[in-house]
């Protein structure tokens, strides 16, 4: 509750708050907010926007209510966001962990293949992984996943070389704890609040290039995404701006809330260590 307090208190960290909350409700509710299919066809084409009360912002070539689209593709891209960024989170946290804590050859092998992973740029290993594998939103998932866990591992990695020197750590090898239970109990648990702080980076992050998988049209297809939209308007951008505009609005208006939030979760975790 406290830390929740510290990010209330900050102006990023509430605007951002408030944004992200928004959203999660509308994905929550978007049946009820948009019943049915999103890419069925509800009208004629091309309708304006604001001049049909049943289609407020108006329908796309095949004649699909954008409205719907957006809503839809809130809970497509907060998904996948979130999905990837657990996995990449879970993953960085184990390599760092064995590597901070085992050191030596361990400690050596693992880095190299964090540095492996981080000479990719993350959007072209996920690009290739989805050429190759196949579009879908578990495939997509993993992709984001494999281009985004160096940064939490070497993180964890750092957090943890810093934590296993400390005393604590050496009274519970001395009271015969197993280094295991040391690893998960004590130095976990203490090394999870900056990696934490960074997962809302890789959530914007993740966001981001599944909006760009999708424009490419690397996306599943049998899913309504805010890339998909904003790639099937780029062909009538002059005729109908709004096709593209609406889905690039709804798109930097999530980066940017999730960005807000990050500001303010660091903000509040600096807060909750100087009460400490």
């Amino acid at each position: 509750m406290r830390l929740i307090r510290n990010l209330i208190r900050t102006p990023e960290g509430a605007i951002g708050l408030g944004i992200l909350a928004l959203l999660v409700l509308i994905a929550l509710l978007a049946p009820a907010l948009s019943p049915g299919d999103p890419l069925k066809i509800a009208a004629r084409p091309l309708l304006p926007p604001f001049t049909d009360v049943n289609f407020p912002l108006g329908t796309d070539r095949l004649g699909r209510d954008v409205l719907a689209g957006i809503i839809h593709g809130t809970r497509t891209s907060l998904a996948v966001g979130i999905a990837a960024a657990l996995a990449a989170i879970a993953i960085g946290l184990c390599v760092g962990l064995a590597a901070g804590f085992a050191g030596g050859l361990v400690d050596e092998a693992l880095m190299r293949v964090v540095d492996a992973f981080q000479i990719v740029p993350s959007f072209l290993l996920a690009l290739a992984f989805v050429s190759v594998i196949g579009a879908s939103v578990p495939v997509v998932v993993l992709a984001i996943a494999l281009g985004a866990w160096a940064d939490p591992a070497r993180l964890t990695r750092a957090q943890v070389l810093s934590i296993r020197e400390r005393d604590y750590i050496a009274s519970a090898r001395v009271i015969g704890m197993h280094p295991v239970e040391i690893a998960f109990k004590e130095i976990l648990p203490n090394a999870l609040p900056p990696v934490l702080a960074l997962s809302a980076i890789i959530v914007a992050a993740a966001i981001l290039t599944e909006a760009a998988l999708s424009f490419l049209g690397l996306g599943d297809p049998n899913v309504v995404t805010w890339g998909s939209m904003i790639a099937e308007g780029r062909n009538i951008l002059r005729s109908s701006p709004s096709l593209s505009i609406f889905p690039g609005i709804a798109l930097v208006v999530t980066v940017v809330g999730v960005y807000l939030f990050s500001e303010g979760l660091t903000n509040a975790l600096a807060g909750r260590r100087s009460e400490a």
